[in-house]
């Protein structure tokens, strides 16, 4: 099965950085966009960031400048750099990979989610 591992994040004081990293393993798709979204208890989740596999990226308007998404192709892995955090910020990320086969979708593997909390 396709298995997307996240790691990093934890607690962090307000106005701290942290990295986030998901790697993607276990599949013989080709993986293409890649990205993060965050769900805060009692919210629904959002857009964080997508990045393309040529390294295009969108953000959530409210984010830029804050935080950075970035690749490596030949890891499968996905990072998304957060500075400045807010206690707003505060929220379970969940990272994604949309899979390809022969050109075309194939599905989107989300991961687990890890856990962000920024203290005040």
């Amino acid at each position: 099965q396709v298995q997307l591992m996240e790691s990093g994040g934890g607690l962090v004081q307000a106005g701290g950085s942290t990295t986030l990293s998901c790697a993607a393993s276990g599949t013989n798709a080709s993986v293409n966009a890649m990205g993060w979204y965050r769900q805060a208890p009692g919210e629904q989740r959002g857009l964080v960031a997508t990045i393309t596999r040529g390294g295009n990226t969108n953000y959530a308007d409210s984010l830029k400048g804050r935080f950075t998404t970035s690749r490596d192709n030949a890891k499968n892995t996905v990072y998304l750099q957060m500075n400045s955090l807010k206690p707003e910020d505060t929220a379970v990320y969940y990272c994604y990979a949309a899979l390809y086969s022969e050109g075309r979708w194939v599905k989107n593997a989300w991961g687990q989610g890890t856990q962000v909390t920024v203290s005040s």
